[in-house]
């Protein structure tokens, strides 16, 4: 295999990281920029240093993409696959950045990685187990989310219903610079990881290694380059889940926070890719609904659910396309 090539998904892969940090600096500090808990700048140099942290701590979610949706030992054109599915990944970020949907970075990769081995190998080379797999931790966690988020703040409502609010929410707003610590830690351990598997998946599938352990130099600079996205901070999405979902103080802030953090935590550990988009926004929406339904905007909601279930199958269909594009223009 061409190093040239190889070298080319290295570079797409990063550059997907970095773009990924940038789309999803909101996961972890929303909340925290919202309710003013940290200035904007000291809140994504926080979520950078975190990002990095969780990113180089594990690398089960790494195997698990690299193998899940397909074997790369398998396809003798895995790495244009690989090139296809990162091209159609990023387009699909950057277009939702741009009109700050808080999409699916992981949905997005997923579904590019499936359209394109399905357009270059055929249905039959998918993993079909495997990609199941992902799917379901794709969809259950969100609702898992949205549960916890609920529970936490109803269980704080109570606890804090004669206590004076203006109290409440200075405690909390100290709170909420841990919580949002954590949530980019548990950010890192996940989202990094899909970087990190993808470009195992290419060394593979072009023969330069033959197991799907993650080379140090990989995880590093996976790890750097989604700190680095991370630090331009994704404004337009931090709106979109700091304001516009419902009014977030501080307490509030703190539940989503610790029930979307414990729940991607608990899938990194369980070697599952999740959408951290999915799982934060999931947990905001749990959140308000605990503290006034009627205070969550569903009609905002409902678009970002739309935005979500349209992912795969669009990117799946534009990876396909992109291969055959590279497939008959370039080899």
């Amino acid at each position: 295999m061409d190093s040239i090539t190889i070298w080319m998904v290295v570079i797409f892969a990063l550059g997907f990281d970095f773009i990924n940090g940038f789309h999803d600096t909101a996961n972890a500090i929303a909340t925290t920029v919202s309710t003013r808990a940290l200035k904007p700048r000291v809140a994504i140099i926080m979520a950078a240093c975190m990002n990095f942290i969780g990113a180089i701590t594990f690398t089960g979610v790494a195997k698990k993409i690299g193998s899940g949706v397909a074997n790369p030992a398998d396809l003798p054109n895995g790495v244009e696959i690989v090139i296809a599915a990162l091209i159609s990944a990023i387009i699909w970020n950057l277009l939702t950045w741009w009109f700050g949907i808080p999409s699916s970075s992981s949905h997005a990769l997923i579904g590019s990685l499936a359209g394109a081995v399905a357009s270059g190998a055929g249905f039959d080379a998918i993993n079909a187990h495997g990609f199941v797999d992902i799917i379901k931790a794709l969809i259950f966690s969100p609702l898992i989310a949205f549960t916890i988020g609920f529970i936490i703040m109803w269980i704080l409502k109570r606890i804090f219903a004669r206590s004076s609010p203006h109290q409440v929410n200075k405690g909390f707003r100290f709170g909420q610079i841990l919580t949002a610590a954590f949530q980019s830690f548990s950010h890192g351990t996940n989202d990094a990881q899909k970087a990190m598997g993808i470009i195992t998946f290419a060394l593979v599938a072009g023969g330069i290694q033959d197991h799907l352990d993650v080379p140090l130099w990989v995880k590093m600079s996976a790890a750097l380059s989604m700190a680095l996205g991370t630090s331009i901070g994704g404004w337009k999405i931090i709106k979109t889940m700091g304001t516009k979902i419902f009014k977030i103080e501080p307490i509030n802030g703190f539940a989503a926070d610790v029930g979307s953090a414990g729940v991607i935590l608990t899938a990194t550990m369980m070697e599952l890719p999740v959408s951290t988009t999915h799982v934060i926004t999931s947990s905001i929406l749990g959140v308000g609904s605990a503290k006034r339904f009627s205070s969550v905007r569903w009609s905002l909601a409902g678009k970002i659910v739309i935005a979500w279930v349209i992912t795969i199958p669009i990117t799946a269909l534009l990876a396909a396309a992109i291969y055959w594009i590279i497939d008959k223009v370039f080899f």
